[in-house]
Parts: structure tokens; C-alpha cells; sequence
């Protein structure tokens, strides 16, 4: 797992999750966070997930890729990410209303969502 990306303080999630309306600093503690869980369920490199401004991730398993733009990329904002990881948004719903842009064959981030029991 790149050392940008590695899980969160546990009792730091927890509270960001509780909080009604999610600061800044919330999401981007969160976006981190689960997209180091997502690196470690799925590892790999042939799909990048970008949620910007906070952190990017290169995963799933396929050919690696190394230089300029990635075959296959999920570009989304952190307030989506969120609700797709803690499953309170399905990838379905969320790609069918434009809040995710997904392009290339291994895109689909649905088998691996939600990433929270």
C-alpha cells in the first residue's frame, strides 16, 4: 500500500462518520481512510480512484500501469466516496446521477462496495 495512503485513526473515523454534517478535515481524513481499506481489498493497479483534492489510489488487480493517464479511472468528490464506502449510496445510484465519472473496462467499484460491515 503506498504510505500516502494507509488507515486512519480508528476512534478519528469513528467520530467523523457520527458527525452530522462533515467538515473539510472530515472528509479528507475519510477519503484517505477508505481508500487504504479499498488498497487492501483490492489490491492492484489497474483502475486509479481519485477524489480530489484529497488522495488518489491505484487498485485492483490487472496490468500495472505506470505513466500518463491510467486505462482505467473513477473520479469522484469526497462526500460521494463516503457514502459509497459506508454503503449509504449504491455505485448504481451514484454513477446513474453523475456523482462518479468512470471510464475503462475494470471501473466498476460495485463488487468491492461497501467497505464498511
Amino acid at each position: 500500500m503506498p504510505t500516502h495512503l494507509r488507515l486512519q485513526d480508528p476512534v478519528a473515523v469513528e467520530e467523523a462518520l457520527a458527525r452530522e454534517e462533515r467538515t473539510r478535515a472530515d472528509l479528507k481524513l475519510l477519503s484517505k481512510h477508505f481508500l487504504a481499506v479499498l488498497s487492501i481489498k483490492a489490491p492492484g493497479h489497474s483502475v486509479e480512484v481519485r477524489v480530489p483534492p484529497y488522495a488518489a489510489a491505484q487498485v485492483i488487480p490487472g496490468v500495472r500501469h505506470t505513466r500518463g493517464t491510467p486505462p482505467a479511472v473513477v473520479e469522484l468528490d469526497g462526500a460521494t466516496w463516503v457514502d459509497l464506502a459506508t454503503g449509504r449510496e449504491s455505485w448504481a445510484d451514484a454513477l446513474a446521477s453523475g456523482r462518479i465519472r468512470a471510464s475503462g473496462q475494470r471501473a466498476d467499484l460495485g463488487p468491492y462496495l461497501p467497505l464498511t460491515p
